[in-house]
Formats: structure tokens, C-alpha cells, sequence
């Protein structure tokens, strides 16, 4: 399969596609250049063919959407929000099956710690990156499946092992839902 995973410059992206090459083709994009041993092509995730380029002939996107370091709270917004739906839009042009995208369980913070929250409960995110920018990216996916353009799955990690995440984004890619929020690992409190 080949999947390309965004936010290529975060150490949890480099982990996680050190571990899915071994079964997969990888390709990693981020929006400033970065040193990898996998391929790797620079993109802005822009309204543009360069989008589109880099999602041609990918299977599987992976997003993360994780901050540049040094990126101020508007870039993150726009980057969760202008830039997914760029991505999303290429991708359901260039016929790429599924996207995965990383989230929070921060999401979840605010529940009281009795509660037993589940994917069909409603986020309450915080009102500042990253949390925000994990949420509006969320925002951005669900419209993408419910227009039924693409297949979304969304991983929202807490306290999770490099492991845990590597297999918890092989069993999404296992998954032929429309639409599925899964938690992974316990919320930060």
C-alpha cells in the first residue's frame, strides 16, 4: 500500500513511518524541508496541482497536522483548517481511498475523570493550538466523509506508546468505515 503521511518534520511521523515501511511504500510531505531516509516531497497542501502531485497514486494519507516549530497560532489554524481541506480535496480527486488522521483525547480533558467518553461523545476543545487545530482538522474530515469523497478514520491519542500508535494506525487502515473516531491510550489530566 502506499501511504503518504503528513507533518513529516514531528518525531512521531518519523517513528510511525519508520515502523510502516516495513509492510508499506511511504512518502512524507511537510510544509518546510526536512532530512528523511524515506522519500519525501515539500508541499504547501495550497489550492494548486502541486496538492494534487503529491497525493497521485497514494492509497492512504496519514494527517497529524502537528505544528511547525517557531509557527504562530494563526498558521496553525490555517494549517489545520485551509490546508486539510486542500489535502482532502486532492486526494478525493486523485481517487485516494482513506484518510487517517491524528488527534487528541485533549479533546476530552474537560469531561470529569469518572466519565467513560467515547468516540460519539461531543469534543470540548480548548480554545488554543494544538488542541483547536486537532479539533477544526476533525471539523474539516467530517464533512469530507459525509459527502462520502473520502474514508475517515481518526485516531485520537492520549498517553500512548510509539507502539500503540504504530498499531492503532495499522487496524485504521484495516477499517472500511465511512466515518470512525477511535480512542487510543488514556487523556492527560
Amino acid at each position: 500500500m502506499r501511504v503518504l503521511i503528513t507533518s513529516g518534520a514531528s518525531e512521531l511521523c518519523a517513528v510511525l513511518a519508520d515502523h510502516l515501511a516495513m509492510e508499506h511504500e511511504i512518502r512524507l510531505t511537510e510544509r518546510a524541508p526536512v532530512k528523511s531516509v524515506h522519500n519525501f516531497v515539500q508541499c504547501a497542501l495550497g489550492h494548486d496541482r502541486a496538492t494534487n502531485q503529491l497525493t497521485s497514486g497514494i492509497d492512504v494519507i496519514v494527517h497529524a497536522v502537528e505544528p511547525l516549530p517557531d509557527e504562530d497560532v494563526s498558521a496553525q489554524i490555517d494549517a489545520a483548517t485551509r490546508c486539510t481541506y486542500n489535502l482532502l480535496l486532492a486526494a478525493a480527486e486523485e481517487n485516494v481511498s482513506q484518510v487517517i488522521l491524528l488527534s487528541t483525547l485533549e479533546l476530552m480533558a474537560d469531561y470529569p475523570a469518572a466519565y467513560r467518553v467515547g468516540g460519539t461523545w461531543r469534543p470540548l476543545p480548548r480554545t488554543r493550538p494544538p488542541t483547536l487545530s486537532k479539533h477544526l482538522a476533525e471539523q474539516v474530515c467530517r464533512e469530507f466523509a459525509r459527502e462520502r469523497k473520502l474514508r475517515v478514520a481518526v485516531l485520537r491519542f492520549g498517553k500512548a506508546s510509539d507502539a500503540t500508535v504504530y498499531e492503532a494506525v495499522n487496524c485504521a487502515l484495516a477499517n472500511d468505515e465511512e466515518w470512525a473516531i477511535t480512542h487510543v491510550g488514556e487523556i492527560a489530566r
